[in-house]
């Protein structure tokens, strides 16, 4: 299925139920969202083995355990095809999952923008994703991105966190590609989500 060229982009609000549907990751079993167990986090990143995501889902990895004990489960969407993403994730703690076509994109309003790359606040991201992906190439621990991004190269991350039954708790909507909540942000999000709150997130 493809989306057409222009798909209305809509953007959930703190509150709003998502439509609960199964998904298959690149790697482990299929999961459902929501999970009726537990909160989840779901993040939308850009194109297998892009520099700046593997900078900042390294940082998630480091404290998985710990994002697990707080209740939370992580689901990390890529446009990229599944056969290209599986070498570049195999080493993540988490689910990772392609949508090529962004469908799950356009649902969840997530947009590119040239200011991805033109934004100044991301640029110490780029060198030093770039430098650490260059030095684990160099050392056989890392491959190179695609050549060719057909769903492109100026993607923004955007996060949620969606409760068991199905309500977006809080959102953020990067402004640039390394704008995303850190570990702590979220920690202390679903910490306030405990307390049934919902807000979005800037």
């Amino acid at each position: 299925m493809r989306m057409s060229p222009n798909p209305t982009r809509t953007r959930p609000a703190p509150g709003d139920r998502v439509p609960a549907r199964t998904l298959t990751p690149v790697l482990g079993p299929a999961l459902t969202l929501p999970d009726p167990g537990r909160t989840v986090h779901v993040q939308f990143r850009r194109f297998a083995g892009c520099p700046v995501c593997n900078l900042h889902l390294r940082s998630v990895a480091r404290r998985h355990e710990e994002i697990e004990r707080a209740g939370i489960r992580e689901v990390v969407f890529f446009h990229s095809p599944a056969e290209e993403l599986r070498e570049h994730v195999a080493h993540l703690p988490f689910a990772v999952v392609a949508d090529p076509d962004k469908l799950l994109y356009a649902e969840f309003g997530v947009e590119s923008h040239r200011r991805a790359l033109l934004d100044p606040r991301g640029w110490h991201a780029i060198v030093g994703g770039v430098l650490r992906d260059t030095w684990r190439l160099l050392r056989g621990r890392a491959g190179l991105p695609a050549t060719s991004q057909p769903a492109g190269r100026l993607g923004l991350p955007a996060d949620f966190l969606i409760t068991p039954d199905g309500r977006v708790a809080a959102a953020k909507y990067g402004e640039h590609v390394y704008d995303q909540w850190s570990v702590d942000e979220l920690l202390a999000l679903a910490a306030e989500h405990g307390d049934g709150k919902v807000r979005a997130s800037s």
